[in-house]
């Protein structure tokens, strides 16, 4: 993907060597604190513990400032392409926030951990990333390139583009009303929807910007293939259980992702009323 060089989003946290404890269980210190005050302590001597039991060190490396600069490029491809979008349409685009962090951190959605991978919060609207996780498209999922990571972005952003657009309150009221299963199926609809808004976002950036190199759409449908539902189950428990799944099949997320890229118009991406593949 060429991004070196290009505008970086102004819309980034970076809470990297942030630990999460401080504001997860902030409003308990603070209570006690205030008791402590009201006997006629000091609370201070609390508080300076609880800030440091939380604060990580992180020390950034070149590689690590490299992969924030490119989230940051990606992010601002993102806030282009549907702020343009969405103005053709009449509306306006709300850009998310996107916060880095290592370990884990708050977010609006309870805590963010590396381990559950990027995600987007719709409560506070702001996207979750630990840059571990560039790594761990290489070495755990076979999905290396640059281009791999900026799927994995835009999808996130995708979320909060039906957030916008009022499609997940709309599932999730569906979700409420229903079973186990149909309420899977339904988190199945939206997340391949999202995949397609990422394709989606590709078509536009390549036209309004060039940012593609050869090789990059493959890089992202690699990635999409690694993380489907049936073959991460399968690598983890030997079998698959379609009925438990919540993002889609392998097969589903590459046709979507690239669907999305052959249209780029957002009418193609209706997935609720798409057949099964």
């Amino acid at each position: 993907m060429r991004w070196a060089g290009r505008r970086e989003s102004d819309q980034v946290e970076d809470r990297r060597g942030m630990g999460g404890g401080v504001m997860i269980g902030g409003i308990g210190t603070i209570v006690l604190a205030v008791v402590i005050y009201l006997l006629g302590g000091d609370p201070s001597q609390l508080l300076n513990e609880q800030q440091t039991q939380t604060t990580t060190t992180f020390e950034q490396t070149p590689a690590d400032s490299a992969n924030a600069s490119f989230v940051r490029v990606v992010l601002a491809d993102t806030e282009d392409v549907w702020d343009k979008i969405f103005s053709i349409k009449g509306k306006e685009y709300q850009k998310p926030r996107l916060v880095l962090f290592s370990g884990r951190t708050h977010s609006g959605c309870d805590g963010a951990q590396a381990a559950t991978g990027p995600f987007y919060c719709p409560a506070d609207s702001k996207v979750y990333i630990d840059l571990s996780f560039y790594t761990e498209l290489k070495s755990r999922f076979n999905a290396p390139g640059d281009f791999a990571m900026a799927y994995v972005i835009a999808h996130e952003v995708g979320h909060h583009v039906q957030h916008l657009l009022g499609i997940s309150d709309q599932v999730r009221s569906l979700q409420q009303q229903t079973t186990r299963e149909e309420a899977n199926a339904l988190s199945v609809k939206l997340e391949l929807q999202a995949d397609f808004l990422a394709g989606m976002w590709a078509h536009h950036a390549q036209r309004m910007k060039g940012i593609l190199e050869a090789g990059d759409i493959e890089e992202a449908l690699t990635a999409a293939n690694a993380i489907g539902d049936d073959r991460l189950q399968q690598e983890s428990q030997g079998y698959a259980v379609p009925e438990s799944f919540t993002h889609g099949t392998s097969r589903q997320r590459m046709y979507w992702f690239k669907k999305g890229f052959d249209s780029g118009k957002l009418e193609d991406g209706d997935t609720f009323s798409a057949p099964e593949l």
